[in-house]
């Protein structure tokens, strides 16, 4: 199983969000702490935003902060949210992806079942298990 880098980054962004859940976040300071793309995280965190996991805020003390406790966040959920529209498999797509074998698959729903183990896995563990160390304050 390959993640995207969009669920990637996204973990990274609220792994460091779980070790100051009271800070704002902006996506220019994450983007420069994780060396990548802001306008890739900016696209993340809208993401994110849409999905309920955190709330963005502009201004001078804007940023995103997460609208729930780490303890609440499910890793599985997160990663059920950013990959979405991502087909583990070509034929689980919209198209379902030209399957010449699609009426005697018998591959299809063991794939299904998998992916639903993996989310369900994940989902026992939150982002308080995997935040990040907090920075220490100068």
């Amino acid at each position: 199983m390959n993640l995207t880098s969009f669920t990637d980054y996204g973990l990274r962004m609220l792994m460091r969000m779980a070790s100051a859940p009271d800070q704002a976040f902006s996506t220019a300071d994450l983007a420069e702490e994780f060396e990548l793309s802001r306008n890739h995280l900016t696209k993340i965190m809208q993401r994110l935003a849409q999905g309920g996991i955190v709330e963005t805020r502009r201004g001078v003390n804007g940023g995103a902060v997460l609208r729930s406790t780490p303890a609440e966040v499910r890793l599985g959920d997160v990663v059920r949210l950013l990959e979405q529209g991502q087909a583990l498999v070509e034929c689980f797509g919209p198209t379902g992806g030209g399957c010449t074998i699609e009426g005697c698959c018998r591959l299809k729903s063991r794939l299904r079942q998998a992916e639903a183990r993996f989310i369900e896995d994940l989902n026992r563990s939150t982002l308080a298990d995997i935040a990040l160390p907090q920075h220490a304050t100068a």
